[in-house]
């Protein structure tokens, strides 16, 4: 059994959509978090080292972070056909999706949610109106982030840049606006969204 330590409305929500698409059993714990407006608290019950969500317990091991918690997830269940297995062709953009998310959109959208210059040449990271060129062209050349199939990368990339759809801060273009109709459209979203609402 897998359980998802998640707070309503957070990241966490994403992990839902992820456990509905890989169909193996799982169970939601719900805990509290600092919020961005100042409620919520941290709770002891949660095994993050932080306080955050997601994280994810599965038998003796304890996950957190959202690339690690897809890279886990879709490796453990590979049934579910949500990445390419090693060795498999694609495997390696996969892989590089999964940390360009962690590495470069997530701190290129919080430095321009917090109107922070990024530091060039010394940040791992670019500002987002360099990073959505570079999205677009791939989701120009192929209908999903890592290539031809969903993978659990596309979980990571379709709900935040669903998120963000109409926020200024977010470029308005027409291959990622489908690509995320594309992604959001899915049966497991519709369920995650109904389980996240409680």
């Amino acid at each position: 059994m897998i359980t998802l330590y998640h707070a309503p409305k957070s990241r966490s929500t994403r992990m839902i959509f992820l456990l509905e698409e890989i169909g193996a059993p799982y169970e939601i714990k719900t805990v509290t978090i600092r919020r961005g407006d100042g409620s919520g608290a941290i709770d002891p019950a949660n095994p993050h080292p932080h306080a955050k969500v997601p994280a994810i317990r599965h038998g003796s091991e304890l996950v957190f972070e959202s690339s690690a918690i897809v890279a886990y997830l879709t490796d453990t269940f590979p049934d579910a056909g949500l990445a390419p297995k090693p060795g498999q062709a694609g495997r390696g953009q996969y892989l590089t999706m999964l940390a360009y998310y962690g590495d470069v959109i997530e701190p290129a959208f919080v430095s321009k949610f917090l109107k922070m210059d990024v530091p060039r040449g010394t940040a791992g990271w670019v500002a987002v109106e360099e990073v959505m060129p570079t999205i677009d062209k791939l989701l120009t050349t192929q209908p999903y982030i890592a290539g031809k199939a969903f993978t659990g990368a596309d979980i990571l990339y379709a709900t935040t840049f669903g998120m963000f759809a109409q926020n200024p801060m977010m470029p308005k273009l027409a291959s990622v606006e489908a690509y995320v109709k594309r992604c959001l459209d899915r049966p497991a979203y519709a369920r995650a969204m109904a389980k996240d609402a409680g």
